[in-house]
């Protein structure tokens, strides 16, 4: 018999000031939002407090503009049954709304059987939905044996300050690829920030994002700005100069180059998040010259460089190949993003040339930590795992997604690429290590995680024939160790659902023939997690 706690919550409806005077910039983001925190580890015994925050933006004060949500938290045994359920609904209105669930670590009488559960949450509101899902470790996990590994240096040197005799030949270099300023709905000061700004009127830019992130350890950061905000609207501007919209994004260009001139060592990146979240999805380009938009004014002029119909991906995706530039898939929901012909996540082969991420983690978007203490974040492995079955070769990163301007560090969370030795940091080496998916995704920006193939780097596509050997490398420059290892193995094209392969760091399997791919998911002793990028093997008969 399941436990079942239903708790009924009313919002108190306290009103913002804020939404008032940023009405217009919240359209973009005006869509349902739930996130959950789930302890890796018990604060007594195995008890613990599942934290549950809700937050839809844009919506003001007033029972008119309240919706009601619903949800669900379940805790799933290592072995996929149910264990135990919580559900409840509450009023949501124009503040967060935070829920504190209880497990006293105890179920049907008794301390439960050690292992790794799995926490689920499922929310709605309206037609909206939210899933989210985290691990957590209950009594005593044995710790995996890892392979030897010498860490890879880092372009700051947190771990090592040249590379080990027998090393692999890449240095790592940790930063944050999507982040906001004034030029879209980004830079607000973090003591009076409650979210996205109204277009072009906070005080922060690009100038001051890569400094910011400069200062605080980042080796590198995107400005990714909306692509249809450059009129200085969320909607459509009628008045809106074309040629002062074409000079902003030029103008962020040049800042984002200037500043990696005079910085060797940090690479300032500027774009665009192309999209909308309303029957579309955001994605970002990391390398595009043009601005590419549908906006037109009352004139009817195209408020950009390049004209891009408006959530066509299909047709965006082939611009992109044309153009030679590079994307990342942001934030992916399961359901209402990146349809083509019908369907969500849809899977097209100028798609597969251009998209090499998707964001697996991201903090919260209006956060206002500066000490990396956000404790709001989402997990979207399971829309990247869609992605990864419908055939794209994508990579995971982990981002934050500012609005504010704490560029980098409302947490720990990083996207590492791996540069060869030698090699400096500039766009030219980032994108090739992006384009090559030398990649990996943390929570933690002190550890790396590297998987190899047969001696193949994690990344690589390879023929294989007979026993396929697959190594997890783990390190931390902080002493953190790690509590599990999971290898994650999938079919491209076959649009299923991805399996754990093992729970050990170093396994030798034999996959069928046809095309395979697998991934590693390593988690630290202190719950935060590294995914490698994964390889794509195709096993000859």
């Amino acid at each position: 018999m399941i436990p079942t706690l239903s708790l009924v919550l009313a919002a108190a409806g306290v009103f913002n000031p804020w939404c008032s005077a940023a009405s217009a910039a919240t359209l973009e983001h005006n869509e349902f939002d739930a996130t959950l925190l789930a302890p890796y580890h018990g604060d007594v015994r195995d008890a613990r407090t599942f934290t549950l925050s809700f937050e839809y933006p844009g919506l003001q004060a007033g029972r008119k503009a309240r919706r009601p949500v619903t949800w669900r938290l379940e805790l799933v045994t290592p072995s996929g049954r149910r264990v135990a359920q919580w559900q409840g609904r509450l009023a949501l209105g124009g503040t967060p709304r935070d829920v504190a669930v209880r497990w006293s670590g105890i179920l049907a009488g008794r301390r439960p059987t050690p292992g790794i559960y799995r926490v689920r949450l499922h929310a709605a509101s309206g037609s909206e939905t939210a899933d989210q899902a985290w691990d957590i470790a209950v009594g005593s996990v044995p710790t995996p044996a890892l392979p030897a590994f010498s860490p890879l240096p880092t372009g700051r040197a947190r771990m090592m300050a040249m590379p080990a005799p027998g090393a692999l030949p890449y240095t790592v270099y940790y930063g944050n690829l999507h982040s906001q300023t004034r030029d879209s709905d980004g830079g607000g000061p973090v003591d009076n920030c409650h979210g996205a700004q109204d277009p072009q009127t906070a005080p922060y830019g690009p100038d001051a994002a890569y400094p910011y992130a400069r200062r605080h350890g980042l080796d590198f950061l995107m400005v990714s700005e909306h692509n249809h905000m450059y009129d200085g609207s969320d909607g459509t501007n009628p008045d809106a100069d074309p040629a002062q919209a074409k000079a902003l994004y030029r103008a962020g260009l040049k800042t984002a180059r200037d500043y990696s001139d005079a910085n060797p060592g940090f690479l300032a990146l500027y774009g665009m998040e192309w999209g909308v979240i309303g029957n579309g999805g955001h994605l970002n380009i990391f390398d595009s010259d043009e601005l590419l938009g549908w906006e037109k004014n009352g004139k009817g002029e195209l408020l950009a460089d390049t004209p891009t119909a408006k959530s066509d991906y299909a047709a965006l995706y082939a611009l992109m190949r044309q153009r030679g530039l590079t994307g990342q898939f942001n934030h992916p929901a399961l359901t209402g993003q990146f349809t083509v012909n019908g369907t969500p996540l849809a899977y097209t082969p100028d798609g597969d040339a251009v998209m090499a991420l998707c964001e697996v983690v991201n903090s919260s978007a209006f956060s206002v930590s500066e000490n990396e203490g956000e404790t709001r974040r989402s997990n979207f492995e399971l829309a990247c795992n869609k992605l990864l079955e419908a055939g794209y070769h994508v990579a995971f990163s982990s981002n934050q997604d500012n609005h504010c301007a704490n560029w980098g560090a409302s947490y720990s969370n990083r996207s590492a690429v791996l540069i060869p030795n030698g090699v400096p940091l500039t766009r030219a080496s980032f994108l090739e290590a992006v384009r090559a998916r030398r990649v990996f995704a943390t929570m933690d920006k002190d550890a790396q995680v590297v998987l190899t193939a047969n001696g193949h780097l994690m990344g690589e596509r390879f023929d294989n024939t007979g026993a396929l050997r697959l190594q997890v490398a783990y390190a931390s420059a902080t002493g953190r160790q790690a509590a599990t290892v999971a290898i994650i193995e999938g079919v491209p094209g076959r649009n299923g659902d991805v399996s754990q392969l093992s729970d050990k760091a170093d396994v030798t399997t034999a996959p069928a023939p046809g095309a395979h791919f697998y991934y590693a998911k390593v988690t630290q002793d202190d719950g935060k997690i590294l995914w490698s990028a994964p390889v794509w093997v195709t096993q000859q008969p």
